[in-house]
């Protein structure tokens, strides 16, 4: 909740724009905050204009330079760049979109004007938590905002996948014979291929002209296509054993339509599995844009996503000098992965009848 909490309230959260460079502002190091000044006297948390100085040509390390006679106090609540607050937007394909076509995504919900953000800086002192990455963007910012894609991305999968599982399982399982054998061959075949390497090989064939709204519809599609198969055999079992039972009978008896009683009486038997498996399922979505980003086969620079800020990590010169700018998009999915994954087991527990209560 609280990651998914600071994703939609990124503007907000954000101190500055995540497209926005600063001046001379390329890979500085997290901001250091003081709350003395030069004489020793307290003036409240501040810092000061950072800029890149020159490289020392002993020691290769880049000279950081502070202006000390401009400090700039830092403030809760501080006005900053304005954005529009909740703007709810739908990352469809450009082609699709329905307002300036210069914007990727469709506005659903304009939100409201603001220009007040968590916390900031009155003055030319820029509050950098994380450091800016190569171009001088704020790496905080561009975390936040790249959280919306990779967080969005598996619910979205899920909404897409999940349902088509559960239909073909539930007619599969239904109808039996031939519909079965044929539905249940054609899962088969898709699940013997390795979804990593479908994935990769359908991303790669993809025109480089594509928007990153493009890119994320794809790689939900492709990542749906090859997530649904092991869901409808395993709700295509369930079904087997729903259907022999008194109500399912009834519902037959009283000549109601097999589709009706797939959806209607089946499907919500099976709910308790269905929600158990979308909270472990989640994390596969979010770990495979992370892997298409990483290699650059899904979102693209200048959009964030933390698949693509992980790119980085292949310079071993950031590694090695730099290690801010790798750090933090690791931990976010390492701790998004074990929570959905705890949520699941929590879920299990509470939700599943046949669990012994401890």
């Amino acid at each position: 909740m609280i990651l998914y909490i600071a994703v939609i309230g990124a503007d907000f959260f954000a101190p500055y724009d995540p497209y926005d460079s600063q001046t001379d502002g390329s890979l500085l190091p997290p901001t250091k905050v003081y709350w003395q000044s030069e004489q020793g006297q307290w003036i409240g948390p501040h810092v000061y204009p950072t800029t890149q100085g020159p490289v020392d040509v002993n020691t290769g390390k880049r000279l950081i330079k502070e202006d000390r006679q401009q400090p700039s106090p830092v403030r809760f609540f501080a006005k900053g760049p304005e954005y529009n607050f909740l703007q709810m937007r739908l990352p469809l394909p450009t082609k699709w979109s329905l307002s300036d076509p210069k914007i990727d995504q469709t506005v659903v919900f304009p939100g409201f004007k603001c220009d007040r953000h968590l916390f900031g800086t009155e003055g030319p002192g820029k509050l950098n938590l994380l450091g800016t990455d190569e171009p001088g963007r704020d790496e905080f910012s561009r975390l936040l905002f790249g959280g919306r894609i990779s967080l969005s991305i598996g619910l979205v999968g899920v909404a897409i996948s999940f349902p088509l599982g559960m239909l073909v399982g539930g007619i599969s399982g239904y109808f039996g014979g031939i519909t079965d054998a044929i539905l249940m061959r054609a899962a088969e075949v898709l699940m013997t291929i390795p979804s990593i390497y479908l994935i990769v090989a359908l991303a790669k064939v993809l025109p480089d002209t594509l928007s990153s709204s493009d890119r994320f519809t794809l790689i939900v599609l492709i990542t749906s296509f090859v997530a649904w198969a092991g869901l409808a055999r395993v709700i295509r079992g369930e079904v087997l054993s729903i259907k022999q039972r008194e109500f399912v009978q009834a519902a037959k008896a009283m000549g109601a339509q097999p589709l009706y009683i797939i959806i209607r009486h089946i499907l919500p038997q099976t709910a308790t599995y269905m929600i158990i498996s979308a909270t472990l399922a989640i994390p596969s979505f979010i770990g495979a844009e992370s892997v298409l980003s990483l290699i650059g086969l899904g979102i693209q620079q200048p959009d964030p996503s933390w698949g693509n800020l992980l790119t980085l990590a292949s310079n071993a010169s950031i590694l090695v000098s730099q290690p801010w700018l790798i750090w933090p998009p690791t931990v976010l999915l390492i701790l998004t992965v074990l929570s959905f994954n705890l949520l699941g087991d929590a879920l299990r527990d509470t939700l599943d009848p046949r669990t012994v209560k401890r």
